[in-house]
């Protein structure tokens, strides 16, 4: 059950189609490119996905605010994608727009996040341009891994997105006791954020919550 690997956003209307294999945002402007998977597992409120290899440029932020470290990552991968590289390249938008949360744990007041862009899939086999040094990113290659996936709609902010984890949390572990180990391995319950619209769009907000549980044992999914 591959996914789709395109997503078809609109500037005006805006059609949404869901299922437990697709995803399909349909629209007459533009198309954007997003990673590929495979569902291995799937719940009236999760599902877990087989990811492949992904590349992406990534923004690390310490902060203690989601919605203002995931803007000043977002801000530096914006001039890359716009020519602050070394060959002045432009990119086009993908989707999702990441935010990989590290909470703080010993005493610390401040996390880490670390706000990704997709690199189109040109560039799975070759070097994309290198960032300009004053915008401090970093190119970060996932191996291939399964994925726990929560959806939610609205935005994506300071108040909910904690509480997505946490709903995402209970549901692994209520479920799928023999997830149990692949959750308690994930320190600290790492998770992201993932965000599929512009702010500018105000309805039909497509957002996920990703925690990776990679001890799963279904087809594909990495020990």
């Amino acid at each position: 059950m591959e996914k789709l690997l395109l997503l078809v956003l609109t500037m005006a209307a805006t059609i949404n189609y869901l299922s437990a294999g697709k995803l399909l945002v349909l629209s007459a402007a533009y198309t954007f490119e997003s990673p590929s998977y495979s569902v291995v597992h799937l719940e009236s409120d999760f599902e877990i996905r087989l990811y492949k290899e992904i590349s992406w440029m990534s923004a690390l932020v310490h902060g203690t605010s989601f919605l203002n470290s995931t803007r000043d990552g977002f801000h530096r991968l914006y001039q890359y994608l716009h020519g602050a590289n070394l060959n002045s390249t432009h990119f086009s938008m993908t989707k999702p727009v990441l935010t990989s949360i590290s909470p703080s744990h010993h005493g610390s007041s401040s996390s880490s996040y670390t706000v990704r862009y997709y690199l189109p899939s040109e560039y799975k086999y070759k070097s994309p341009p290198q960032p300009s040094a004053e915008l401090n990113l970093q190119l970060d290659k996932w191996k291939s891994q399964c994925i726990a996936v929560r959806k939610f709609s609205g935005y994506a902010n300071d108040d909910n997105v904690e509480k997505e984890k946490d709903a995402l949390v209970s549901s692994l572990t209520k479920r799928l006791p023999a997830l149990m180990q692949a959750v308690e391995n994930n320190l600290y319950y790492n998770y992201s954020i993932a965000q599929y619209n512009a702010s500018k769009h105000r309805t039909g907000r497509i957002n996920e919550v990703w925690m990776d549980v990679s001890g799963f044992t279904a087809e594909g999914c990495p020990v």
